[in-house]
């Protein structure tokens, strides 16, 4: 399997090219167009069990596409949903905690679950449900924005907005806090944060959704009809 990334980063698209009956999982809706003669079969990835896992925890979509090639190989181009970046990660026996949202696709070798970050992490926005991919093999990420990496050394840490968490190495430690006292975590338009302490890799976006949301709704409402405002 072969990858290349295009129009980065503001809307990136990946090409992926298969050797001959070569197979590729991706998110549903993520294809843009493929060659003649790949196929595709939708499943319940893992079982219903680890299905039901992502769909409601890792808010992911329940049923995964696996796209083959046929015996001479084929190109297929997937883009993510929203504008922005598409990174691949080559794993290799390691496990990368990747935000919901931020999975595109993946190799035959990576395996996608989901892990449970905490109780306390599932009041943020974004609930830190994070899927676990662990493997060998490609692994492509998305993501509203740029992407930006950082190596932490070890006992090195980084305070990241839940927003702007793209994904992060298994080994790195973890803790999901509030920012500032009560009346901060209200009106200063910051959310929840999560501390990460190195050695490891950490990826985020430039851009966050609920960001751009909050921005965009009040847009939305001052320009709806006054009998179809909310009140």
């Amino acid at each position: 399997m072969k990858t290349e990334i295009l129009y980065r980063p503001s809307y990136s698209v990946a090409v992926v090219s298969l050797e001959g009956n070569e197979t590729i999982q991706v998110e549903a809706a993520a294809m843009v167009s493929m060659t003649h003669g790949i196929t595709l079969e939708t499943t319940m990835a893992g079982g219903l069990l680890a299905s039901l896992k992502r769909s409601i925890l890792g808010g992911e979509s329940f049923f995964m596409n696996t796209y083959q090639a046929p015996a001479g190989g084929g190109k297929i181009m997937l883009a993510p949903p929203l504008p922005g970046d598409v990174a691949i990660r080559e794993l290799k026996g390691e496990t990368l905690l990747v935000q919901s949202g931020s999975y595109l696709a993946s190799s035959s070798g990576v395996s996608v679950d989901t892990k449970w970050g905490g109780a306390r992490t599932f009041f943020a926005s974004e609930g830190l449900i994070m899927l676990k991919c662990s493997g060998a093999g490609h692994l492509l990420l998305s993501s509203y924005g740029a992407i930006h990496e950082q190596e932490l050394d070890r006992g090195e840490t980084l305070t990241v907005d839940t927003g702007h968490l793209v994904a992060f190495s298994e080994d790195l430690g973890f803790r999901v806090r509030t920012i500032g006292g009560f009346k901060s975590t209200l009106f200063s338009g910051e959310g929840l944060v999560v501390d990460l302490t190195g050695p490891g890799s950490v990826l985020m976006q430039t851009r966050s959704s609920d960001a751009f949301l909050a921005w965009l709704m009040p847009q939305v409402e001052r320009h709806l009809p006054a009998s179809r405002r909310t009140r």
